[in-house]
């Protein structure tokens, strides 16, 4: 009889516990996520060049164009259009003392400012190499293998892959985020990934 007792007493104090951390304490709001229309969004952006975003191989191709070029400024508004205005860029590498990996990480306006300072001083270009590409409803997700110059002509000084995921929103393709290794001695690119088809 004594344990029926305590094992209901448990039972009861273990569902009144369970019930009252599901339950807002009351006169508590639960957070709701920001929602964003395609007309939100395209206010808080430069307009677009309609090429720019009407597909994914178009969207592509403006993030690698807008980024090349001489030594000197860029388009940031062209950039910037492409861009969700929460998108994020993300880099990982190696630790300078090979003790792991360290991660890099910007918003829009956090990039511009730092890729502005590189690209002020030097040339950069950068292209696409090979695209995979995989799209599910609104999204899509790409394997962008890429190289980069200081001038056209020269050997790439570095290579690497993009991991770009992009977001249709009913009137025009964004990207959402990139994330992006390169390729070292112990990281070689792929095969695939390593020669234009």
């Amino acid at each position: 009889m004594r344990n029926h007792f305590l094992l209901g007493l448990f039972l009861a104090i273990f569902f009144s516990v369970a019930v009252a951390q599901k339950v807002p304490a009351q006169g508590a709001e639960q957070p709701v996520p920001p929602v964003f229309s395609a007309a939100d969004l395209a206010q808080k952006v430069p307009a677009p060049k309609a090429d720019d975003v009407k597909s994914v191989d178009g969207l592509l191709r403006a993030v690698y164009d807008v980024i090349s070029g001489p030594a000197g400024d860029r388009d940031w508004n062209r950039f910037r259009s492409l861009f969700l205005p929460q998108a994020r860029f993300t880099q990982t590498d190696k630790a300078p003392d090979n003790s792991g990996s360290v991660v890099y990480s910007w918003g829009v306006d956090e990039f511009v400012r730092d890729a502005q300072g590189v690209f002020s001083k030097e040339g950069f270009y950068e292209n696409a190499i090979v695209n995979q590409v995989d799209t599910y409803g609104s999204v899509a997700q790409v394997f962008s293998s890429y190289e980069s110059r200081h001038r056209p002509a020269e050997k790439p000084f570095t290579r690497g892959i993009n991991s770009i995921q992009l977001l249709n929103d009913g009137k025009r393709w964004w990207v959402v985020s990139i994330l992006w290794d390169s390729e070292r001695a112990d990281n070689p690119l792929p095969a695939k990934f390593a020669t234009a088809r």
